[in-house]
C-alpha cells in the first residue's frame, strides 16, 4: 500500500485500542479475580473461568465491536506520534512531556477487601472459600489418625524436623511432630492437647469426632441449612449427651489400691497402643501405680518413671519401688545396704572460694606444704562426710580424682547425676536435701534407701536406688524391648496406663468401651432429635450420626465392614442392651457385653472428649473469612547437601553427588 502511495501509520499491533478483544480479556480477569480471590487448584481456575465467561452479557460483545469505527478515527486524530518502550515491549504516547525512564506506573488493586491489604496478603470470605476449605483441612487431619483408632489401629511413620523417626498410633506423638501449620487444623490440634492435659488419654478420640462432625455440617450447609443453625443444633446435642452420658455408666472402681482390680481397668488403655501385651504391662503399670498410692487419695502421674534398656523383650520388663539410674558408679564400692545418702548438687571437690587470689611460691618446700595442704582439706572434707554417718554421696558435678580417691579409702560409693532434674526426683525419693556445698550433712540432710547398688541389665550399667517396702514415693518401670522404637511405644502406652489411674483416683465411674457407649448415645440423641421441632433437628441427628464414626472406624480397622456391625450393635442397644460392643476377637462384625469382657473406660474420658471436640468443631465452623497477612522475615536458608554416603529420602539415590 505504501508503494500506490497511501500514507501509512505505525501502530502497535497488540495494544487494546484497535483489538476489542484485549478489553474482553481485561473484563473476564476482573471477574476471575473479583474481591482479592485465589485459588488452590488448576480445576477451582477452570471453574471459574467457565462461570465468568456465562456471566459476559450479549450487550458488552455488541458494545466492543460495534466501537471499532469510532476507535479507527480516534487513532487516526493522534497521528501516531510513540515511542518503543522495551521493558513492557509495546509503544507508549509521547506526549513531549519530561521522560521519566525509570518510574514504574501505577497499578491500582481490585476493588474490595484486597484493596485495603498490603501486597502478598490473602483474603477468603463465605462458604466456599472459608467455611469448607477450613473443613477440608480438619476432614483430612481427622482421616489421617482415624485409621490408628484402636486396637488394631495402624502405625504412622513420622520423620520430624530433626529428622528423628517416630513409629506410632499414638494420636497425641503424631500431632507433636507434626508441627501441623493449617490454622483451622490447628484448632483440632489445641483440642487434642487439651483433652491430653485434663484426662491424659483419648486424643484420638476428639479428633475422629471434631472430623466426623465438621464433615457431617458440610453436607448440612449444602443442602441449605446456615451455619448459626448447625451450630445452633450442636450445642442442644452435645449439651444433652453429657446430660445422659451419666446413664450410660455400667460400674466404678472400688478398691484401686487392689493391684488386679487397678490392673483390669488399665487394661483397655494399655491395649489400644499395645494389642497383645495388654495383660502384662497393665499388672506392671497396676504394681506401679499402686505403690505409690498414698492412702490420702492423691495420685502424682510424675512419681511414676520409665527407664528404657534395649535387649531382650517386653516380657522382661520389670518394675523396681525406687529410682533406676543409666549410670556406672564412680568409685569401687558399688553396694552399699541400709544406706544413708548424702546428696550434692556442686561438684565433688576441693571447696572453691569465693574470691580469687593469688599464691606466690618461692621454692620447692612451700610447693609440696601447698599440694599437701591442699590434700589433706580434701581428706578432712571426705571424713567428715564419713563421720556424719553417709555412706553413699551423690553429686550433680564432675568427681574429682583426689575426692574419690579418699571416697575409696573411706569406703564411699559415689554415684554422679548429670541432670539437675533427676537430682531433685532423688532427693524426694530417699528424702535428702541437695546440699550446694560440701560441707558434712546433718541427719535431717541425709535421705535414707533400703539397698543403693550397680547392676548390669543386659549390657546396661545401672544404679538402682530401693525400697523394699511398697510404699515408698517413686517406682520406675525397666521396659525392656529390641528397638527403640518399640521401646518408645510402650513407654507411651504406660504413660496411658498410669494417666488412666489418675483420672479414676478423680472419678470412679466407668462407662463400657468398644463403641458400646457411642451406639447407645447415637440412639438416644437420635430419638431427642426427632422431639425437637424447627431446623435444628437436623443438626441434633448429625451429631448424633457423628458418633457411628467410632465403630465403623473400630470395625475397618480390623477388616470388618461397618455397616454390618453398625446394624447389629443398634439392634442388640434397641432390645436394651446397653454395654454390646465390637468384639475385636470374635469372627467377622462380632458383638459382645463389654461389661463380662472387661472392656471398660473412664466416664471422664468421654466427658471431656465430647466437649472438647464439640468445641473445636463450632469454632471451625464460625469462621467466615480467612485473613493471611504477608509472611514476615528474610529469605529462608539454603537447603544443606546431604552426604554421598546417607539415606535422603527427598532425594533418588543415582542424584548423589560424591566428592572426591
Amino acid at each position: 500500500m505504501g508503494m500506490k502511495g497511501e500514507k501509512l501509520m505505525v501502530w502497535p499491533p497488540s495494544t487494546p485500542d484497535l483489538n476489542p478483544i484485549e478489553n474482553l480479556w481485561s473484563i473476564l480477569k476482573q471477574k476471575i479475580y473479583e474481591g482479592g480471590r485465589q485459588f488452590a487448584s488448576k480445576q477451582q481456575l477452570w471453574e471459574a473461568v467457565l462461570t465468568s465467561c456465562k456471566e459476559i452479557q450479549a450487550e458488552t460483545l455488541h458494545k466492543l465491536t460495534s466501537s471499532m469505527d469510532a476507535r479507527i478515527v480516534k487513532v487516526i486524530s493522534k497521528k501516531g506520534s510513540y515511542e518503543l518502550n522495551t521493558r513492557r515491549g509495546y509503544f507508549l504516547k509521547d506526549t513531549g512531556a519530561a521522560k521519566h525512564p525509570k518510574m514504574a506506573l501505577h497499578v491500582p488493586k481490585a476493588p474490595g477487601f484486597a484493596q485495603m491489604l498490603k501486597d502478598g496478603a490473602k483474603h477468603y470470605s463465605g462458604l466456599e472459600e472459608a467455611v469448607f476449605r477450613n473443613i477440608r483441612a480438619c476432614k483430612e487431619l481427622s482421616q489421617t489418625t482415624r485409621t490408628a483408632y484402636g486396637p488394631n489401629g495402624m502405625n504412622k511413620m513420622v520423620i520430624n524436623h530433626l529428622e528423628k523417626l517416630f513409629v506410632t498410633n499414638d494420636a497425641a506423638t503424631i500431632l507433636r511432630e507434626l508441627e501441623v501449620q493449617h490454622p483451622a487444623a490447628k484448632m483440632i490440634v489445641m483440642a487434642s492437647h487439651m483433652q491430653e492435659q485434663e484426662v491424659g488419654d483419648g486424643t484420638n478420640f476428639v479428633l475422629v469426632f471434631a472430623g466426623a462432625l465438621l464433615e457431617l455440617a458440610e453436607e448440612l450447609l449444602r443442602m441449605g441449612l446456615s451455619v448459626s443453625e448447625v451450630i445452633e443444633g450442636y450445642e442442644k446435642a452435645c449439651k444433652k449427651t453429657l446430660e445422659i452420658m451419666s446413664d450410660c455408666v455400667c460400674s466404678s472402681a472400688e478398691n484401686l489400691h487392689d493391684v488386679k482390680e487397678a490392673a483390669s481397668l488399665i487394661r483397655t488403655a494399655v491395649m489400644s497402643k499395645q494389642y497383645g501385651n495388654e495383660d502384662f504391662l497393665a499388672n506392671l503399670i497396676a504394681q506401679a501405680c499402686v505403690s505409690i498410692f498414698p492412702e490420702s487419695g492423691s495420685f502424682t502421674v510424675d512419681n511414676v518413671r520409665v527407664c528404657k534398656i534395649m535387649g531382650c523383650g517386653v516380657t522382661a520388663s520389670t518394675v523396681l519401688h525406687g529410682m533406676v539410674f543409666k549410670k556406672e558408679a564412680e568409685g569401687d564400692v558399688t553396694s552399699v545396704k541400709d544406706a544413708k545418702i548424702a546428696v550434692y548438687s556442686c561438684p565433688f571437690d576441693c571447696m572453691m572460694t569465693e574470691t580469687k587470689g593469688t599464691v606466690l611460691i618461692n621454692n620447692a618446700k612451700e610447693l609440696m606444704d601447698f599440694s599437701k595442704g591442699e590434700e589433706d582439706m580434701m581428706e578432712a572434707q571426705v571424713k567428715a562426710i564419713k563421720e556424719a554417718g553417709a555412706n553413699v554421696v551423690v553429686t550433680g558435678g564432675k568427681v574429682a580424682d583426689m575426692a574419690l580417691h579418699y571416697a575409696n579409702k573411706y569406703n564411699l560409693m559415689v554415684v554422679r547425676l548429670n541432670s539437675k532434674w533427676d537430682l531433685r526426683r532423688l532427693c524426694k525419693t530417699v528424702g535428702a536435701v541437695a546440699l550446694p556445698r560440701m560441707t558434712p550433712p546433718t541427719p535431717d540432710e541425709m535421705g535414707h534407701c533400703d539397698n543403693v547398688y550397680l547392676t548390669e541389665v543386659g549390657d546396661t550399667q545401672v544404679v538402682v536406688f530401693k525400697h523394699e517396702k511398697e510404699d515408698g514415693l517413686i517406682s520406675t518401670v525397666v521396659i525392656r524391648g529390641s528397638t527403640d522404637n518399640l521401646m518408645d511405644d510402650i513407654e507411651r502406652a504406660v504413660d496411658d496406663g498410669v494417666n488412666t489411674f489418675k483420672v479414676l483416683v478423680r472419678d470412679k465411674r466407668l462407662v463400657p468401651g468398644a463403641g458400646a457407649t457411642e451406639i447407645e448415645l447415637a440412639k438416644q440423641i437420635t430419638s431427642y432429635g426427632e422431639s425437637c421441632p424447627g431446623l435444628d433437628q437436623y443438626a441434633i441427628k448429625k451429631f448424633a450420626e457423628a458418633f457411628e464414626a467410632f465403630p465403623r472406624a473400630l470395625a475397618e480397622n480390623s477388616g470388618v465392614k461397618g455397616s454390618e456391625l453398625l446394624s447389629k450393635l443398634y439392634s442388640a442397644h434397641h432390645e436394651g442392651h446397653k454395654n454390646m460392643g465390637f468384639d475385636i476377637e470374635g469372627e467377622g462384625p462380632a458383638v459382645k457385653d463389654m461389661l463380662e469382657a472387661g472392656i471398660l473406660e473412664p466416664y471422664l474420658v468421654k466427658y471431656w472428649g465430647v466437649k472438647l471436640a464439640t468445641n473445636a468443631a463450632i469454632t471451625v465452623l464460625r469462621v467466615d473469612q480467612i485473613i493471611m497477612a504477608k509472611p514476615s522475615g528474610g529469605p529462608k536458608a539454603p537447603k544443606q547437601r546431604g552426604h554421598w554416603d546417607k539415606d535422603d529420602w527427598e532425594e533418588a539415590p543415582d542424584n548423589f553427588e560424591t566428592h572426591h
